[in-house]
C-alpha cells in the first residue's frame, strides 16, 4: 500500500482576475453547476477548490492535462468539510491506478489558496519511479556525506 500526494498553492488575486475578465465563462470553465453555488462567487473560495484540483491531478500522476477540470469535483458536505467526487476521465485514471480512498483539504488567506489532495494507492505499480530510501541509514552519516559534498 503507498500514498499518492499531491498540493498546489495559488494567488487568490489570479482567480478574481480571470472571474472578473470573462465572468460566467471562466466559472463554467473550470467549476460544476454546484461548485459555482457553494462558492457564490467568493474568489478565495473558487481559488481553494481550483488548488484542491491541481492537487489531485498531481495525485493522479498526470497533471490536470489529461482530465477535465469539472472531473474533479469539490463540494462541501453539509458540515462545511470540502469533498472530492470524480467523475469521467479522472475517475476512470483513479480506478487504472488503484487510486481508491481519498482525503483532500484546502485553506485561503485574502491573499493565497493551498489544496492537498492523498490516495491510497491500492496498487503502487504506478508509482513505480519512485526510489525509495533506506530509512535504516543513520542521518546523522548522511548530514556529514550532504556536507562534505557541499564544501567541494
Amino acid at each position: 500500500m503507498m500514498l499518492a500526494v499531491g498540493v498546489d498553492i495559488l494567488e487568490v488575486e489570479r482567480m478574481t482576475r480571470g472571474v472578473a475578465r470573462f465572468g460566467d465563462r471562466f466559472c463554467d470553465r473550470f467549476f460544476t453547476a454546484r461548485e459555482q453555488e457553494q462558492c457564490n462567487g467568493r474568489a478565495t473560495s473558487l481559488a481553494g477548490r481550483f488548488a484542491v484540483k491541481e492537487a489531485v491531478g498531481k495525485a493522479l500522476g498526470t497533471g490536470i492535462g489529461d482530465v477535465g477540470w469539472k472531473e474533479i469535483e469539490i463540494v462541501s458536505d453539509d458540515s462545511g468539510r470540502p469533498t472530492l467526487a470524480l467523475h469521467g476521465a479522472a475517475a476512470r485514471l483513479a480506478a487504472e491506478r488503484g487510486l481508491g480512498e481519498w482525503a483532500i483539504s484546502l485553506s485561503h488567506t485574502g491573499t493565497h489558496a493551498v489544496g492537498m489532495a492523498v490516495a491510497l494507492a491500492l496498487d503502487g505499480a504506478f508509482l513505480s519511479t519512485i526510489v525509495p530510501t533506506d530509512i535504516t541509514r543513520d542521518t546523522d552519516d548522511d548530514r556529514r556525506d550532504a556536507t562534505r559534498e557541499d564544501k567541494r
